[in-house]
């Protein structure tokens, strides 16, 4: 009672219903004795959630991986405030797979395609393609244009993320996080669409570099400057960053993928509605569009070569590139006793 802070009333009430289970998912009644290594299951209440009124589509499914276009707004997975509320909860919901995991995570803000494994066994053969950088992911992104700033080039730096800070920022010392930047197309009223090929995966390393560069990213609340918190269901001005592309040999089937998320960034195809003030929710016309995916799948394996973090470009070093200052959770176990 005193490590589960709900009150007795509720406790009991749990027993009551049939709510705490054992791993038989039969029912344990309150009085069964407690016994040494015994574990029982429950699911913790949760509070009430703005529901994300966008769409999570799938672009891609075999009986191994499901590959989701996730909107603005959407957690990948459960945390925090946003449980029922995530990419990973409604999946196991709507495609009926309880068992369905993330592979890599999506900040809440960012669009685009999510990598999740169907079986549990299998999903440390697919977070090893982006421990080891075998799988080649590009960003895109809409931010200012500056005409003075030489572009492509490739960012280095040291990035660091303390836990209960809200953003992570560049320190001194041995370059962890590396960014390609490639201007794609500009255009007279200053913004431009950029290209971002991550050769790393740091926490925000994409908006750090960006913003390090002079070149924030349309919608950030973080960088360069930390906004007040939204209220909930507040879904003005998306973050203007899509997870574009993955290409990746499957480490279990073999099969060669290329998937590319097919929506658009509403800042750059109508500006006007995107910035446009007023308390939206679930408004279409300030959330980016999906206008469906593009799947392709070779079955014969392909090597793909990771990314050479130590010369990708050589434009100059003047501006960013040198060293600077998881419908629900699954039921929690407690072990009796613990």
């Amino acid at each position: 009672m005193a490590r589960f802070p709900v009150g007795s009333d509720a406790v009991d009430g749990m027993f009551d219903a049939g709510l705490v289970v054992g791993a038989d998912g039969r029912p344990v009644p309150a009085d069964a004795p407690c016994e040494p290594g015994l574990f029982v299951w429950f699911h913790r209440e949760l509070p009430a959630e703005v529901p994300v009124p966008f769409p999570l589509e799938v672009v891609y499914r075999d009986e191994h991986i499901v590959v989701a276009d996730k909107p603005h707004f959407l957690a990948t997975t459960p945390r925090g405030s946003h449980v029922t509320q995530s990419a990973l909860a409604r999946l196991r919901r709507e495609l009926g797979i309880p068992l369905l995991g993330a592979a890599h995570r999506l900040d809440r803000l960012t669009a685009g395609l999510v990598l999740f494994t169907v079986r549990p066994e299998e999903r440390g053969a697919y977070q090893t393609l982006f421990r080891d950088r075998l799988i080649h992911k590009e960003y895109e992104a809409v931010a200012p244009h500056d005409p003075a700033l030489s572009l492509p080039r490739t960012v280095r730096s040291r990035i660091v993320k303390e836990r209960g800070v809200l953003t992570a920022r560049e320190v001194e010392g041995e370059p962890n996080a590396l960014s390609r930047i490639e201007l794609l197309e500009h255009r007279a009223d200053g913004l431009a669409r950029y290209r971002l090929v991550p050769g790393t995966g740091q926490t925000h390393q994409l908006r750090v570099h960006m913003s390090a560069l002079g070149l924030p990213i349309l919608g950030d609340p973080l960088y360069p400057e930390v906004a007040g918190p939204a209220p909930a269901g507040d879904f003005r001005r998306p973050l203007q960053l899509l997870a574009r592309e993955l290409e990746f040999t499957d480490p279990v089937t073999g099969a060669r993928h290329r998937l590319r998320s097919r929506r658009t960034l509403a800042a750059w195809t109508s500006y006007e509605e995107w910035a446009a003030e007023g308390h939206v929710t679930g408004n279409r016309a300030s959330q980016d569009r999906a206008t469906g995916a593009r799947a392709t799948v070779e079955r014969a394996p392909v090597e793909r070569a990771p990314v050479d973090r130590g010369a990708v470009d050589r434009a100059p070093t003047d501006r960013g590139t040198v060293d600077r200052p998881p419908a629900h959770r699954p039921p929690t176990p407690r072990a009796c006793g613990q």
